[in-house]
């Protein structure tokens, strides 16, 4: 897939690998980033080259509706979609007693991608050349049992993602998908600064580079870092996987 010459739709890109993906694309490319937060919108269009901004918050379908008709609108060009914004929380399933906080997650990380994919495919088919990437995780193939719903997002979101790239196989929509290992974005505020010493993070920047050097060379799933051992040795012992990761 060509990196260069495009114009791609990034949602959540505002902080995090969202961001870095903009600012590593916005010199080659038209970048439309999306976000909740109208002043780091603002403060993303400043620092950028390149960038348009629309508020838009992926867990309310409307919203997408509406951010789909400004932008099909106004950018009928673009052939790249990326998939990133997500929500991750520590939750104890035992103490959560707040159904609506309890399912949040699936909100924006499953629903919205799903809803995001299936809305943006119309333009996407009318291009010579498109493609939409969704942003798992590593924790998509084993999961952390203190982040149980955001891992089961992923989860689902791998398989969502594995079907939309057997649909669209016959169409000129290559599908991407990036599973991080654990990266340095704001997500991992949701582990205090004793557990981070711990894990192995890696820089958002790298992590990045290395997922868009892939897609050019066509690599459909993308594992950067740990995330291909951890993928493998969930598929040979998946109990010890899972005991590994949450010993």
């Amino acid at each position: 897939m060509q990196m260069k010459n495009n114009t791609i739709l990034i949602t959540g890109g505002t902080s995090g690998i969202g961001y870095e993906f903009a600012r590593q694309l916005c010199e080659d490319n038209t970048v439309i980033i999306t976000g909740r937060d109208q002043e780091k919108l603002g403060n993303a269009k400043k620092e950028l080259k390149n960038i348009h901004t629309f508020r838009c918050d992926i867990a309310n379908p409307q919203e997408i509706t509406a951010l789909y008709a400004q932008v099909s609108r106004m950018f009928p060009e673009l052939n790249i979609v990326i998939n990133n914004a997500g929500v991750m929380k520590k939750i104890d399933l035992q103490d959560e007693g707040d159904l609506t906080n309890l399912t949040q997650e699936i909100d924006t990380n499953l629903n919205g991608t799903i809803r995001m994919s299936t809305q943006f495919l119309p333009l996407m088919k009318k291009q010579k050349r498109a493609a939409i990437v969704n942003v798992t995780s590593a924790l998509a193939f084993v999961p952390l049992a203190n982040t149980p719903v955001y891992c089961a997002t992923k989860a689902a979101l791998h398989s969502f993602t594995d079907s939309l790239r057997i649909q669209l196989k016959n169409t000129n929509v290559k599908i991407f998908e990036v599973a991080p290992q654990l990266t340095e974005t704001p997500l991992i505020n949701a582990f205090d600064s004793n557990e981070q010493k711990s894990m192995n993070i890696m820089p958002v920047s790298k992590l990045v580079k290395i997922s868009i050097k892939k897609m050019e060379c066509g690599i459909s799933e993308i594992k950067p870092g740990q995330s291909g051992a951890l993928k493998m040795i969930s598929r040979l012992s998946p109990r010890f996987a899972l005991h590994m990761l949450n010993k």
